[in-house]
């Protein structure tokens, strides 16, 4: 299914020409480019469904006795800045327009191609809360049949962000810090009388990690380990040791965080030693494919489109970023920087394994979810929903096929064995598109050329650079029950 118009010679018959009018236009038209591929010119239909005649199909689990009700809702925007690129940092790491398609981006300012964790965490955001995580989907656009420039609305030009790469670049040459995850090391029971005591302390690691890490940049080899590493270990060692004073005078079993307070410096391109898993392989990988950088990066016109990826951006209506608990009891947080994949965006060939169904309608979020684009009824709006893997193997960020380390529960809703249950992520996106554009097939997601817009290719990610306060606030609303909005 093509919804774009190449940028080579194209000869029509007469007679498909004739056939295309007869139909309206509606009817898929084989023709010929100069390259001798064939192309099509509009949507295929067959990808497009009537919901209303959709049996429901949504299965929840049972919850169980101690399942957690609480949700935790992060206000990001909806990308009204116009970040946009096509780069994946997760799955294809220092490769520009490593996706062929076009991500929306909330949350941190920086993501791109180069991205990684210093630069993640020294960046902006778009979240009201200061959540510097980054939350990414493929755009949704409507095409209106017309010749490239003609009746489409501007989109926000694309960004220079060379200033961003040189960042980018400086982070991942330079040395830094590597301190263990704590927020991830607290049990998932926090005496609620020793809360804000943790979340006062979970600041404090942050303030005296970050000032190490900027005294870092100014501080020779030699001296690293006794202006740096000696000292910044003895703060945390501190703070943590008043974390689990504060479990204590509540009558509760503290959890051991002494492992916690040992940071190590990272040289470029050597591991650091850190019990709670290996930095990610993407910046080894990075590192690789520095001179693949920009090897297929066509130039984005106004309309942000690329060869295969064209029409007018739909910025979703809303978007709704909603952690929530576990039907089958409590959950513990998640280590910074941990990397989550929702769906495939090569499911075509990759099979249907991780692929999800993803789309819907407003009022049938609870009934119907479609690998096939929906046509909604008069007053219902098209939607996306994403919910993410969630249990975590309670150890590493990321895995080399980046799902290893970071799994879905079983059909009821438990985690296998070896895993815990982490908060999951549901990323709910909203469009008002016209009925009108629905029913003739004109809107796509985003894809890699070879899917063709497949609906079925639909997929998220997301990369947790919260802080531990944050992080802490959030396990905290998901298993006391409550309904937190930041």
């Amino acid at each position: 299914m093509a919804f774009h118009r190449r940028k080579s010679t194209i000869w029509l018959t007469a007679a498909a020409a004739a056939m295309a009018l007869v139909a309206g236009g509606a009817a898929v038209v084989a023709i010929s480019s100069s390259d001798g591929a064939a192309l099509a010119d509009g949507a295929d239909k067959s990808q497009f469904v009537d919901i209303t005649k959709v049996k429901p199909n949504v299965k929840k689990p049972k919850p169980e006795n101690d399942a957690t009700t609480g949700t935790f809702t992060v206000d990001c925007g909806r990308n009204e800045n116009g970040h946009f690129n096509p780069d994946n940092f997760i799955a294809q790491p220092g490769v520009r327009n490593g996706a062929q398609h076009l991500h929306d981006y909330v949350g941190n300012l920086s993501t791109n191609a180069d991205s990684n964790n210093k630069s993640l965490q020294a960046a902006g955001t778009t979240c009201k809360n200061g959540d510097k995580s980054a939350y990414f989907w493929p755009v949704v656009r409507i095409n209106d049949g017309a010749e490239e420039g003609e009746g489409q609305e501007q989109q926000p030009p694309k960004k220079d962000d060379k200033a961003q790469q040189e960042k980018d670049k400086a982070a991942k040459d330079a040395a830094r810090l590597e301190c263990p995850d704590v927020a991830s090391r607290l049990s998932e029971d926090v005496p609620n009388g020793a809360q804000a005591e943790i979340d006062r302390e979970l600041a404090n690691i942050e303030k005296v990690t970050d000032e190490a890490e900027k005294k870092l940049e100014q501080t020779k080899a030699q001296d690293v380990n006794n202006i740096i590493v000696g000292p910044t270990r003895e703060k945390r060692a501190a703070i943590l040791n008043r974390m689990m004073l504060a479990f204590s005078r509540q009558g509760q079993q503290a959890p051991d965080l002494n492992p916690a307070a040992a940071c190590a410096v990272k040289e470029q391109g050597k591991a650091a030693a850190l019990d709670n898993g290996a930095e990610n392989n993407n910046e080894a990988q990075a590192e690789g494919l520095e001179n693949k950088k920009n090897q297929n990066n066509p130039e984005e016109n106004a309309n942000n489109e690329l060869p295969g990826n064209e029409g007018e951006i739909q910025r979703p209506e809303v978007v709704d970023l909603t952690f929530r608990g576990s039907p089958t009891g409590k959950v513990v947080a998640m280590p910074k920087f941990l990397r989550v994949l929702y769906g495939d965006a090569k499911v075509s060939t990759n099979g249907t394994k991780n692929a999800k169904d993803s789309w819907t309608c407003t009022g049938f979020e609870d009934k119907v979810l479609m690998n096939k684009y929906p046509i909604c009824p008069q007053g219902s709006k098209v939607k996306r929903i994403h919910d993410f893997p969630s249990c975590w193997d309670g150890k590493n960020i990321d895995s080399a096929n980046h799902r290893d380390h970071i799994v879905f529960p079983d059909q009821n809703g438990k985690c296998k064995k070896g895993f815990k249950a982490v908060p999951q992520l549901r990323i709910s996106l909203t469009y008002n598109i016209p009925r009108e554009i629905q029913q003739q097939g004109r809107y796509a997601v985003d894809a890699f050329p070879e899917e063709e817009h497949n609906p079925f290719s639909d997929h998220d990610d997301f990369a947790n650079v919260m802080s531990q306060q944050i992080m802490n606030r959030l396990v905290n609303c998901v298993n006391t029950g409550k309904k937190c909005r930041e």
